[in-house]
């Protein structure tokens, strides 16, 4: 690759030579085969290059593209993957846009690999209400080419949502471009079968669901992270007499807010709105005892963020309700931070939006309403940004401190949530009022496979010494046999 550089983009380059995990999904794509590895990575970086990715921008697509609303990301399906959204009847076939549109596809591609790690996609094709008039052969196989060829191991599903009898000869020729192991994640549906794969709250109306998003552009179509009910938001039955207790407990310190929460708060398109409830921040530390630290950190700029990738939270049937994340800050400053959420009317935040002092750690509590469950298309985002020294930490100039800081000076992580669904949760989870950091994260399953590894190579090692000991013996008794047999001969040999 070093000796054809002139033919890619150097910044595709360097990170294929620094980023471990982008060569691994390449590898994992082409199924460990070195050389289908290596001419993969050429043909993407070849396309990467052509197609200018690593500079597709709003700014550089028409307005239009982005209006037209026939491609876009909302929403997870049941297995927490983002959903990418073909909605076929808006595509007009037109030559002269075939490069633009083309363009958008790699754009939202690359937008979402750089902003989620390249966590893979569900791919939803919605032909509702189309003909054979809106089937663009040549667009679908560059979308196919654009998973099997130039995005490894990016691709989980297809679903396709009512096609339309009479596309079933175009759909036989797209089968043949995707190969086989591409054509097991092609999902035909129906209103009575889609809901096997998305649940209801990620699907319109139109497709059986409940969804309400309306596509409009702009902004562009994101995560719906809004800001999460802080710590003294609303109180449900099931954790009522907890929750009130530790309320009052940090109410005492903290003084007690008398701004009202809204359940529904308003949608943050931008980090410039900060509604008023997120001014009452409390600083208190609320450590709690059976908390246990996870053993997963995200290492970003500003903020080391534990655990790195997911929050776990039990069942209706475990009951565990809470957990911990762990904020770490590794610069020099004040660091300002907030946490936002896909579902606020789920979640409270203990605190939501705060500062962290240079060098300190500190805690934050997600805790979940009673009557709500966690899901796995549950989102968490931590916005991060260092302040100025000499700058304040109260709850006004936090609200003026996001008010101007730049974009482009924003560190964001996002969390995913995890469920435990045993229904033995004494096994997996902790005892009743602790934190559900799971006992089985996979640093914990390595390290028991680790111990259970040295323990085997010590009792191997002990059973060599018993073979090596048993076959001394039995050389130590062949030799003492032979010797007394060697000294009665000797004896009856004088006697004669």
């Amino acid at each position: 690759l070093l000796d054809k550089s002139d033919k890619y983009d150097t910044r595709d380059v360097e990170r294929l030579q620094q980023d471990d995990k982008w060569v691994e999904n390449y590898l994992i794509w082409r199924h460990d085969v070195v050389d289908d590895t290596l001419k993969m990575i050429d043909e993407s970086f070849q396309w990467r290059k052509e197609y200018t990715v690593n500079d597709l921008t709003e700014s550089v697509l028409p307005k239009w593209l982005f209006e037209s609303g026939a491609i876009f990301l909302h929403g997870y399906d049941k297995e927490g993957y983002k959903l990418f959204w073909f909605r076929v009847k808006l595509h007009v076939r037109d030559s002269k846009q075939q490069l633009e549109k083309k363009k958008l596809v790699a754009f939202w591609l690359e937008h979402y690999a750089k902003r989620d790690h390249g966590k893979p996609l569900t791919v939803v094709f919605d032909m509702s209400e189309t003909g054979i008039s809106h089937i663009d052969l040549d667009f679908v196989r560059f979308i196919v080419n654009c998973f099997t060829d130039y995005y490894p191991n990016f691709l989980t599903k297809i679903v396709i949502f009512e096609m339309p009898w009479i596309m079933n000869a175009a759909f036989k020729i797209v089968k043949g471009w995707l190969g086989p192991d591409a054509i097991s994640m092609l999902k035909f549906t129906n209103k009575n079968e889609v809901q096997d794969y998305i649940s209801g709250e990620y699907l319109p109306p139109h497709m059986g669901g409940t969804d309400s998003f309306k596509y409009s552009y702009p902004p562009l179509v994101d995560d719906d992270f809004q800001t999460p009910l802080c710590e003294n938001g609303p109180i449900t039955s099931e954790d009522e007499h907890e929750s009130k207790e530790e309320i009052d407990a940090d109410t005492k310190e903290a003084g007690d807010p008398n701004e009202e929460q809204n359940l529904n708060p308003k949608k943050m398109n931008s980090i410039e709105q900060i509604p008023k409830s997120e001014e009452q921040t409390d600083k208190t530390d609320f450590k709690p005892k059976s908390a246990k630290k996870a053993l997963t950190t995200f290492k970003g700029p500003l903020l080391h963020i534990s655990p790195a990738e997911e929050l776990y939270f039990g069942s209706k049937e475990t009951g565990e309700r809470k957990c911990l994340i762990v904020l770490t800050n590794v610069t020099k400053n004040i660091v300002a931070f907030k946490v936002r959420t896909t579902a606020p009317e789920k979640y409270r935040v203990k605190p939501s939006n705060s500062s962290c002092e240079p060098g300190a750690s500190l805690d934050i509590i997600v805790s979940l309403h009673g009557g709500f469950a966690a899901s796995l298309q549950d989102r968490f985002l931590i916005m991060a940004a260092e302040m100025d020294q000499g700058s304040g930490a109260g709850a006004s100039e936090l609200t003026q401190f996001w008010k101007e800081v730049p974009r482009t000076k924003v560190m964001e992580h996002r969390l995913r949530c995890h469920v435990l669904e045993s229904s033995k949760p004494s096994t997996l989870t902790l005892k009743e009022n602790a934190f559900n950091i799971p006992a089985k994260t996979n640093e914990d399953l390595h390290m028991q496979l680790t111990h259970l590894l040295q323990i085997n190579k010590r009792l191997q090692e002990q059973i060599d010494r018993c073979l090596w000991f048993q076959q001394l013996l039995v050389v130590l008794s062949l030799l003492s046999v032979t010797t007394a047999a060697f000294c009665f001969y000797l004896v009856y040999t004088q006697r004669s």
